[in-house]
């Protein structure tokens, strides 16, 4: 099969090269702003990996031309974090073909439905299927030009859905052999409240503010950052999350057990399961507050969360707690700046069945 994977980040390279040594012609793409690893893999002719995954893996274009990277491709995967997926979209917009299928990974609430409203797609639109995933598949870094190390790809807990949720298994197929530990979800709202980032980051972040700002991130996020104390925020941040899920007729799978069903936890505790992680050893914390730990999580992932608990009227005490302490911390208000809640997916007013059904 013909791939496209938009972005070269981290995520991005992982997807690419996972794709390619399992025998896809792959192409990838990235914007201008991002020419220094699009140029190391063009120059190298592919992504070379150690870790888990090794060795070298093809690419057959690497550039920054949006029509050459989607010619004749039957799948297109935007990887990258959720501010990305509009500009994707929008880039996509005059080159999508029919029969050809998208996927976000991950989707980073409902970063589908977000997808086809700027590509231009009517929501139950079937030509160009869309769907995306609850998380990225991998623990990925670039360790040098061209290079990555993956730490660890996913053993399951990988969820994914399409819009309108029927199609689901069409992409599923057709990437089952990259990515054999991948489940159909009922809808891209499971995929969205699975998405463990939003329990986590901010929780940890906040909780260690001044940590942050005095050490400019120089501690261990997980092993040194996680106490019992900061674990109860996480276990009631994620009860709130698995209640929405519940209103909503689905079965959300607490944070610590989706850690121990992907392999990244030992224990599905929420203080000493993550601070012993073999998954997470050695991962710093980040060097300011101004992160996507925060500006990403908080503002695409719990704000998401808290409005469509309100909508359907599961309470969130602990969720809008933690939105307020970011907005007062960073000097911003998380609650009217969100960039993605129901509102701007065109899904607000609508009661659980009606959602499901809409997008079923």
């Amino acid at each position: 099969m013909k791939i496209a994977v938009l972005g070269s980040g981290n995520g991005g390279c992982a997807v690419a090269f996972d794709c390619a040594q399992h025998g896809h012609s792959v192409n990838l793409f990235d914007f201008e702003t991002f020419p220094d690893r699009i140029q190391s893999i063009r120059e190298a002719g592919g992504i070379y990996a150690e870790g888990q995954l090794d060795g070298f893996a093809p690419i057959d274009y690497a550039g920054h031309d949006i029509g050459a990277a989607l010619s004749g491709v039957k799948m297109i995967i935007a990887v990258g974090p959720a501010y990305s997926t509009r500009p994707f979209a929008e880039a996509c917009k005059p080159h999508l073909r029919k029969g050809q299928m998208v996927l976000i990974c991950p989707g980073s609430c409902a970063g589908s439905v977000e997808f086809k409203i700027w590509a231009g797609l009517a929501l139950g639109d079937s030509d160009i299927l869309v769907a995306e995933t609850s998380t990225l598949p991998y623990a990925v870094r670039m360790v040098g030009p061209a290079r990555i190390r993956i730490f660890l790809k996913l053993k399951g807990g990988l969820f994914i859905a399409a819009v309108p949720a029927s199609a689901t298994g069409k992409v599923l197929d057709a990437l089952s052999d990259v990515y054999p530990a991948m489940s159909a979800a009922r809808n891209i709202l499971q995929t969205s409240l699975q998405n463990g980032n939003p329990v986590i980051h901010p929780a940890v972040s906040l909780l260690n503010a001044a940590l942050i700002e005095r050490t400019q991130g120089d501690f261990y996020f997980y092993e040194e950052g996680v106490t019992p104390a900061v674990g109860r925020l996480l276990a009631g941040i994620d009860q709130e999350r698995i209640a929405i899920g519940r209103r909503l007729g689905l079965e959300i799978l607490a944070e610590p057990e989706i850690g121990t069903i992907q392999g990244y936890m030992r224990e599905a505790t929420y203080d000493r399961g993550y601070a012993e992680a073999p998954g997470f050893q050695g991962i710093k914390a980040q060097s300011q507050l101004d992160h996507r730990y925060i500006n990403e999580d908080v503002g695409y992932g719990l704000v998401f969360w808290q409005r469509l608990g309100e909508q359907i009227g599961v309470e969130t005490p602990n969720i809008t707690a933690v939105i307020q302490l970011a907005s007062t911390l960073m000097d911003r208000d998380y609650f009217t700046e969100a960039p993605r809640t129901m509102e701007s997916l065109g899904l607000s007013g609508l009661a659980p069945d009606e959602l499901a059904q809409l997008l079923t």
